[in-house]
């Protein structure tokens, strides 16, 4: 992005997150601007030990923690706990990610601000929530996927439980906290005071599952497994052709008339089964046995060529290099060179947004583990907390 400012310049924060979750949604914060401080307990976030490791730095741990500062504190030590108390009451947002009720054991939490610092922002995301019979146990994407449902829908009908490859219940939350607290931001800036932020995984996975709760709640039925299939929707799927396999979304009757044109097969427009979206739902096992027929006589490469002539929506199923060097991909400029501490370039997905048709560039390469301790160590040993809360960014 140009030398303008960004949309969250002068907001501080300060993470006391590890592995997935919260480092993403503070990330984000720092992708539009915001200054972020990652405070890492002396063996620092888990994350950074996930392979791959370039030069021993963990390549996943780059890919979350771009545009930040860490410092490394041990927060059951009196004047490490110190700093980080002052390290919050001049930022403008906390984010964290542990069980309920460690921040408040550290003398951290929520309730041991909210006198001294009405405006501030305190985000905790954890797996059920801050208060509750499961606000106790602890989480994983693996574990909130089961508990919130997706695996029971995600898979082939026949088959065994299958949560998503990617791990939504770690990124929706991410995503569900960034938006939360630039919310309250604009409410802060407008003169109001902050808040607690409950961000609960588990509700947060039902809320992407929208389409399927209402399903539940209309019909009083369970949605279940359909692999690529979709419950209201048909020729809605992936299908194989003659090489492998694509897949083609046509979710309306203009649509489903192209399809029938394109595989040569006027006549199912008016068969009684596939009349209306919903018959063809209803009847969507006999519709992919009619149309495999036909698409495994001719490659995957045909297809795809005839269904873009078409205009109907269609897509191969790409693995990540492919998706990665995929034209619309590089036309955006996503992939982007990100430095590792060791002097190493590798490359990582950057922010896929635009503001005015500018994107938004990587600042300042992933930190070592305290990289940034003696900075802040030194800083906060002699002073008192600005309540004026100046910006805690620096030039690398």
């Amino acid at each position: 992005m140009s030398s303008k400012p960004l949309p969250l310049d002068q907001v501080s924060v300060v993470e006391f997150c590890s592995t997935a979750a919260g480092p993403f949604a503070s990330m984000l914060l720092s992708d539009m601007g915001a200054s972020v401080i990652k405070v890492e307990p002396p063996n620092g976030d888990g994350l950074r030990q996930w392979p791959p490791l370039t030069e021993g730095f963990s390549e996943n741990f780059a890919s979350l923690n771009r545009n930040k500062k860490s410092i490394v504190l041990d927060l059951k030590n009196d004047e490490d706990n110190d700093i980080a108390r002052r390290l919050v009451l001049d930022a403008d947002v906390l984010i964290e990610n542990n069980r309920p009720g460690v921040m408040e054991r550290l003398g951290l939490g929520y309730p041991q601000f909210a006198a001294e610092r009405p405006d501030l922002i305190y985000c905790s995301i954890s797996a059920y929530g801050q208060t509750g019979p499961r606000a106790d146990e602890g989480g994983f994407d693996l574990t909130i996927q089961a508990a919130a449902g997706v695996m029971s829908v995600t898979g082939e009908s026949d088959g065994a439980p299958v949560k998503c490859g990617v791990p939504i219940s770690d990124f929706a939350s991410g995503l569900y906290a960034a938006f939360a607290v630039t919310s309250a931001l604009v409410r802060v800036r407008a003169g109001g005071n902050g808040a607690h932020i409950d961000v609960p995984m588990f509700g947060c996975t039902l809320g992407i599952a929208a389409l399927q709760t209402s399903e539940f709640f209309g019909t009083g039925l369970l949605p279940r497994r359909l692999g690529s299939a979709h419950p209201r929707n048909a020729p809605y799927q992936a299908y194989r052709a003659a090489d492998g396999f694509f897949a083609i979304a046509a979710g309306n009757d203009g649509l489903w008339r192209e399809v029938c044109r394109v595989v040569g097969r006027d006549y199912l427009v008016t068969d009684g089964r596939f009349l209306t979206t919903a018959d063809r739902a209803s009847n969507q096992h006999s519709l992919k046995e009619l149309l495999e027929a036909v698409f495994e006589t001719q490659p995957v490469d045909y297809w795809i060529g005839a269904f873009a002539k078409a205009r109907v929506p269609h897509a191969r199923i790409n693995s990540y290099d492919a998706a990665l060097g995929d034209p619309q991909t590089r036309h955006m400029g996503w992939i982007k060179e990100l430095q590792l501490p060791g002097g190493r370039t590798t490359q990582t997905f950057a922010s896929p947004l635009k503001f005015g048709g500018e994107s938004f560039e990587i600042r300042s390469r992933p930190p070592l583990l305290g990289e940034h301790t003696k900075e802040f160590r030194d800083a906060y040993s002699r002073r008192q907390p600005d309540l004026n809360r100046v910006s805690t960014r620096s030039e690398d």
